[in-house]
């Protein structure tokens, strides 16, 4: 692969501004502070933080960041647009915004297709190109490191090269230190960002920097980042976990994974004192997902819950002998963990393996395996699935290696009751009331909520906490329903996953009933056991 001597590669995070611009993220000043500092420790080069003068949130964030943010890997750069035509940059204000943002690196977004100056801008080519050289050179002048986003430089490009071609070394002349060539429609595909950016750099010559920013709306944006890459770019523009507006941009955790892993290029800065790249990969994807509130993506390359998950036996099979064959790299190069999933296509190996992954060693017990396998292949038929409910399996393992589950309680019985009083608008309560024995004792509890799960929930543990206090930690967090075989209306058999926390770990059970509650009650008490058991609580 090309590579330009004497250059740092570079990566260049654009997650505050181009991220944040994704349909359901709404950030705020201290959401963006919080991600700069995870980008910084994973070692990205620079942190976009969005538009000041134009955006009054991001006009604040330099302010608040000059004070509070101490960067050590990256620098900030402060995102704006070319003077307006017909003007001076010296007078233009949301030029002197980029300014007096205090950031050491601008960036600054150009037309680079003569369509969009003409038809945007209403301006001409020639005066686009003057608003390119007049507002980088100003901003140089005034001490900063200037990076001109080529804005729709491709499709400009396929259009009319010669002016695209043009734009690219007016920013030059000017002074740019790099010059982003933009796929801003996301349309483009590897092979066109191959031979346009090899022509781009015969006419920049050796030493100017080129760099990529990709969309993601043709499916390409990593593979037309890499490809760019290949043909002579140093310095790629992406976003943690491909936010973006659309369908998103380039994934950067993919693209500094790929350069790293599979180019052999050190894309991301290493501090002694704040360890961090790619095996921080994992762990900083999700903690940004929490920030953004954006559920992370299970199939994410690298980072996904699902990225080296295994379900299918013959996988099981031949990564039992070396987890390789069906890996494409270590999974804790990154963070992550190899997982195997339980299911009805579950074999000998993925049962053994699963059970590895879990505390026990199920290599010398052929009887547990064939009955695990067996058991699962059967309540998967049923209904049940175990792929995201590791409590459950686990309490089934439990069960066929030690003859049962721990005795933590007998439930004599339980009811709820829904009651609406009035019309329709009027808000209906509901109630559960639990009857067990626990600790020697017979508890009779009554329980309210917002429904009748809720309420079964608060039943079952106000009568269980006074045997066992550790339930005061718990907490339901997540409630998923499935109605399965649904052609039998509402005769129909209900799948309930419900997932549990006791504010340090987490875990999932299912349950699978005639009804919505019967689903419900069993996935809570295999929760409460299982929550119990690995708190080295003793039946009492």
């Amino acid at each position: 692969m090309p590579r330009l001597a004497g250059q740092a590669f570079q990566v260049y995070d654009t997650t505050l501004r181009d991220g944040a611009q994704q349909e359901g993220i709404a950030l705020s000043v201290a959401d963006k502070l919080a991600i700069a500092v995870l980008l910084d420790e994973l070692g990205v080069g620079f942190i976009e933080g969005g538009w000041p003068g134009a955006v009054p949130k991001d006009t604040e964030f330099f302010k608040r960041a000059a004070k509070e943010l101490d960067l050590r890997n990256a620098e900030l750069a402060a995102f704006g647009a070319t003077r307006k035509a017909g003007t001076r940059a010296t007078d233009d204000p949301q030029v002197r915004a980029l300014l007096d943002s205090e950031a050491p690196v601008v960036a600054v977004v150009a037309k680079h297709d003569v369509r969009h100056a003409e038809r945007a801008l209403r301006t001409t080519g020639e005066e686009n190109l003057a608003m390119i050289a007049d507002t980088v050179a100003l901003l140089v002048r005034e001490g900063r490191r200037v990076v001109v986003d080529a804005e729709h430089f491709f499709d400009g490009y396929r259009y009319d090269a010669a002016y695209s071609r043009q734009a690219v070394l007016t920013a030059f002349e000017a002074g740019a230190e790099v010059v982003a060539l933009c796929d801003t429609n996301g349309g483009m595909v590897p092979s066109w960002v191959t031979q346009i950016v090899q022509d781009v750099r015969a006419a920049v010559g050796p030493d100017a920097v080129l760099g990529i920013h990709a969309h993601n709306d043709s499916g390409c944006a990593v593979a037309n980042t890499l490809a760019a890459v290949e043909a002579g770019c140093a310095h790629v523009q992406g976003t943690v976990n491909g936010y973006g507006e659309r369908t998103g941009n380039a994934d950067l955790l993919a693209v500094v994974a790929n350069l790293e892993l599979k180019y052999g290029l050190p894309a991301l800065a290493r501090d002694d004192e704040r360890p961090g790249g790619l095996p921080e990969l994992t762990r900083i994807a999700h903690a940004i997902s929490e920030i953004t509130n954006i559920s992370p993506f299970a199939r994410s390359p690298y980072v996904g819950a699902s990225a080296f998950a295994h379900k299918a036996g013959l996988h099981a099979s031949a990564i039992r002998v070396d987890p390789d064959l069906y890996q494409h790299t270590d999974p804790a190069l990154v963070g992550n963990d190899m997982r195997m999933l339980v299911s009805d296509m579950a074999g000998r190996a993925s049962i053994e393996l699963k059970g590895r992954e879990l505390g026990f060693d199920l290599s010398d017990r052929p009887d547990v395996l064939s009955r695990v396998t067996e058991r699962v292949k059967d309540a998967e038929a049923r209904g049940y699935t175990y792929e995201a409910a590791d409590a459950s399996f686990e309490l089934l393992l439990v069960e066929e290696i030690e003859g049962g589950r721990p005795q933590y309680f007998r439930v004599e019985s339980w009811r709820t009751i829904v009651e609406r009083s009035g019309g329709r608008g009027t808000p209906a309560t509901a109630e559960a009331t639990v009857k067990l024995h626990a600790g020697g004792e017979r508890f009779v509890t009554t329980g309210e909520g917002n429904g009748p799960v809720n309420a079964l929930d608060h039943a079952l543990r106000q009568a269980l906490v006074g045997a066992y206090p550790e339930l005061e930690a718990f907490e339901l967090i997540d409630f998923k329903v499935r109605i399965l075989d649904s052609m039998h209306g509402t005769d129909a058999v209900t799948r309930v996953l419900i997932e549990m926390t006791d504010g340090q770990t987490s875990w999932s059970t299912v349950g699978v009933g005639p009804n919505l509650l019967e689903a419900s009650w069993e996935a809570l008490t295999d929760a409460t056991i299982w929550g119990l058991l690995h708190a080295e609580v003793a039946p009492r």
